[in-house]
Parts: C-alpha cells; sequence; structure tokens
C-alpha cells in the first residue's frame, strides 16, 4: 500500500534497529511470531517494548502473538517521545507511517475523533521524525494485523493528568469499536543483570497492579536506593500508564506479563549493562478475586505474624506460589477485641506497592503497634483479638452523587489535610451518603462539608473484606 509523499512519515531507524530488507524483516518477526503461544483472552491493551530486535524482539513477538488473527477495527500506538519535541500529546493525524513492509496507513478519522475528544492531543511534526518507540512496533503490527489502519500518538507529558486526559479520550472515541491499544516502552536501563531482574520485577508487578500511583511508588521507591547505572525504571512511563487507565476504564483488568527477559539473556548481551523489556497483556473483564483458602490463609498469617513478633520480635516467612497472593495490593488490617467489638488498632497503605502477603503483614504490625489512638497491642492480648482484612482496588476520581453506601471507600484530599475510610464503616454506623461524605471530612480533619469545595478531591476504592468468624 503506497500513500502520497508529502504526509507519509518515512522510517527513522531501519537498518538499525531492525533489517532494512523487507524479507530479511519479514523473515526475523515471522520467527519471532512463531516462536511466541498464542493463549488467553484477546487484548485490548498489551505493552511492548522497542529496543532493537535483537535485543528485544522476541519478547515483542510475546505481545503482538496475542493480536494475530483478532478482527480489531481500530489500532492506537502509543509512543514513548524520548527527547520530548511535544508537548502534550502529538499524534500524526493522517497519509501514513512507512516500513520496509510497505506503508501502516492512518486512521485519519479515528485520529481527528482523538483531537476532538482532548485539546492534549495535538500534531507536532517534529516529534515524530525521529522517533523510534512507534516506528518499532509497526513491522510485528503489519504480520499480525496485516492491513490495518493505525493511529500513532507520542506522550511527551508523562504526568498522571496527561495520561488520564489521554485515557478518557481513547475510552470516549473508542468505546463502539473492537480496539487495541499499543503502550511501547522497554523497562530499567543500564543496571547490571540482577539489578535489573529485581527493578523490572517490581515495575511489572505495579503494572499489573492497575494502578498508575503504584507505578510511580515503584519507580521512587527503585531510584531511591542508589542501584549503580541505574537511568531509569521505565523509559515509557506516559503510554503505559494511559494504557493502564485506559484498561481500567474499559474493564479490562485482566491482565498478566506473557515474557520478561533483558539484553543480557540474548548473545549479544553485557550483563554488567542491560535494559529491560516486558510483553503485558490486558484483556477485558474482572481480575479474579481472592479463592476462600487465600483469604483463610492469610487471616492465618496474620495470626501468626502478631503472635512472632509481639512475643518474639520476629516476622515468620510465608512462602507461597499463589499468584493472587503475590499481586501487589494495598491493604487494610483492622483489630477489635474479640468480647466487646472495641477497636484497637486498623492501619493500612492506599497504594499497591507490595505483594499481598507481605502488605497484609505488615499492615498487621503496624495496626499492633502504631496506630497513635490506641496502646499497642501486647503478646498476651493477641488471643482475645478480631482480626479483619481489606483488600483495596486502585482507586479513581468519584463525583460525590455517584458514591454508593456499601460498595465504595473514600478518600479526600484538600490542601494539606487527607483522610481515608472504608468501605465497611458507612454501613457500620448506618450512615447514608452525605452522613459518610461528612464523616470522611471530619477524618480528614475538614469542615463537614468540604467534600463540596471546588479544590476538594474526592477518590474511590473498592475492596474485598474478610475476617475471622465472630
Amino acid at each position: 500500500m503506497t500513500t502520497k509523499i508529502s504526509i507519509i512519515r518515512r522510517p527513522a531507524v531501519a537498518g538499525q534497529f531492525y533489517p532494512g530488507d523487507p524479507d530479511d524483516l519479514r523473515s526475523m518477526v515471522d520467527g519471532f511470531l512463531a516462536q511466541a503461544v498464542k493463549s488467553g483472552p484477546d487484548p485490548a491493551a498489551l505493552v511492548s517494548p522497542h529496543a532493537g530486535y535483537v535485543f528485544s524482539g522476541h519478547v515483542a513477538a510475546h505481545a503482538f502473538k496475542q493480536a494475530e488473527g483478532v478482527d480489531y477495527d481500530a489500532v492506537i500506538v502509543l509512543g514513548t517521545d524520548h527527547r520530548p519535541i511535544g508537548r502534550g500529546c502529538s499524534i500524526w493525524p493522517e497519509g501514513a507511517y512507512a516500513t520496509p513492509l510497505g506503508d501502516v496507513p492512518i486512521d485519519s478519522e479515528l485520529a481527528r475523533a482523538l483531537m476532538e475528544a482532548s485539546d492534549r492531543i495535538q500534531f507536532h511534526r517534529e516529534a515524530h521524525l525521529p522517533e523510534h518507540s512507534i516506528e518499532v512496533q509497526l513491522p510485528f503490527l503489519q504480520r499480525v494485523q496485516p492491513g490495518i489502519k493505525f493511529v500513532p500518538i507520542l506522550v511527551s507529558d508523562t504526568s498522571l493528568q496527561n495520561c488520564q486526559a489521554l485515557a478518557n479520550a481513547l475510552d470516549s472515541t473508542l468505546k463502539d469499536r473492537k480496539a487495541l491499544v499499543v503502550a511501547s516502552s522497554d523497562l530499567s536501563h543500564y543496571p547490571g543483570y540482577d539489578d535489573a531482574v529485581r527493578v523490572d520485577r517490581a515495575t511489572l508487578a505495579a503494572v499489573t497492579s492497575l494502578d498508575p500511583l503504584a507505578l510511580q511508588a515503584s519507580t521512587e521507591d527503585c531510584m531511591e536506593e542508589g542501584i549503580p547505572e541505574l537511568h531509569t525504571c521505565m523509559c515509557g512511563t506516559g503510554p503505559v500508564m494511559t494504557a493502564m487507565l485506559y484498561a481500567r476504564a474499559i474493564g479490562a483488568e485482566q491482565v498478566d506479563v506473557l515474557k520478561y527477559a533483558n539484553s543480557g539473556d540474548v548473545a549479544y548481551g553485557d550483563k554488567r549493562q542491560v535494559v529491560g523489556y516486558g510483553a503485558v497483556r490486558f484483556a477485558r473483564g474482572s481480575a479474579p478475586g481472592l479463592a476462600a483458602e487465600e483469604k483463610e490463609s492469610l487471616l492465618r498469617h496474620v495470626r501468626e505474624t502478631l503472635t512472632d513478633y509481639l512475643g518474639k520480635g520476629e516476622k515468620p516467612a510465608f512462602p507461597t506460589r499463589s499468584s493472587a497472593l503475590l499481586q501487589p495490593r494495598a491493604t487494610f488490617v483492622t483489630l477489635r477485641a474479640r468480647e466487646t467489638g472495641e477497636l484497637r488498632g486498623c492501619r493500612g497503605e492506599i497504594v499497591a506497592r507490595q505483594p499481598l502477603i507481605d502488605s497484609v503483614q505488615n499492615m498487621a504490625i503496624a495496626s499492633a503497634t502504631d496506630d497513635p489512638r490506641f496502646v499497642p497491642v501486647t503478646a498476651d492480648q493477641v488471643p482475645g483479638l478480631h482480626i479483619e482484612i481489606s483488600a483495596l482496588t486502585p482507586m479513581k476520581p468519584i463525583k460525590p452523587e455517584d458514591v454508593v453506601v456499601g460498595r465504595h471507600g473514600l478518600m479526600i484530599i484538600k490542601g494539606h489535610n487527607s483522610g481515608l475510610l472504608l468501605p465497611q464503616v458507612p454501613v457500620e454506623q448506618g450512615w447514608d451518603r452525605e452522613e459518610f461524605l461528612r464523616g470522611l471530612c471530619h477524618k480528614a480533619w475538614l469542615p463537614e462539608n468540604a467534600w463540596k469545595a471546588q479544590d476538594a478531591q474526592l477518590y474511590a476504592f473498592e475492596a474485598e473484606v474478610w475476617g475471622e468468624p465472630e
């Protein structure tokens, strides 16, 4: 397929990142795809690396293999603006992107609709011309979705606000389409092999949590460690956060890591200085909840932790192979006196910074020893405690009128004040929606009607809540 030369974006890295000869390129891509396995649900979004094919092509193939033969009618590729030249998001709105395999036409109607959906999406020609992050994805797209049109968007502003705006535009524009969103990103840059594996596992775990705040927190934690030669944990934070937010908006909450590797895993790589690569799929449908036996095991884990930590100052190990327990989740642990129901401690975290099993253990210790409202729990009091665990979903902005008592937990932020109430609190108190909102303001040391203020930020979350038998 050919396009008018005046609106074609020519390859910038053909012959460098991938073969410039069409036959060689086709053979290489098909070879990678042949080694990948297609399984599971059709992806609504993917994360794919954008390094040279000899380093990352086999990982990208695991992502694109999942889109092979799926009847998509819209494809968006979100690229990393490495320089960055543009502001907000830069779209190439018409014509085509060229590769040695031919032109990939732009879905100009969809591109115009996206530009109308958000003033953050504009055309900055100069941003696209030297940037490789979109271009490197296209030969794979051409082989698994031959003849498909697409829309390329470079994400220059990686702030949560910009990513949310772009995700909202994608959600509103793609509602009636069978769409695929591809986020282009590599992972850690230039640490040693073992450090890269550790950092990349943390980053991918945060991505699978579907919580952009968890991704930001994981990145901050790793960068603050002072790991030698770690320049970044993820060069495509903007595209990936946008894909996460888009996935949440459309209910694509089944997330799995399809493949991980780094440049030290190939013959050309140097394990002293590597770059990480991950392939991730987001598919429609809810993530499976915790099984009854997993909930029971976590309650036992909390009780053993309180007994050992308060009695001997030790944290018991709790080895598990359960993917659900190893999934990053934000949790709260509530401790009450079994006989009276009196609260003895409740502490938690609102960002999924660690695996569920570790979060529960650490929040149990904090509830027993570090709730400033109560005298710390002692070892002899543990047998008389009732334990309740709340595992939170990622937070999202909500309007006051959309709050559902019994379903939503809430957090309010206004100025330097913030407060949080779990979903079970208004039910226990017999509150209606307005009483819930007033109680939330009270928790944040704000006037009871502060939730009505324009500068008040209201966030909702849901939670799986379970406890020991009464």
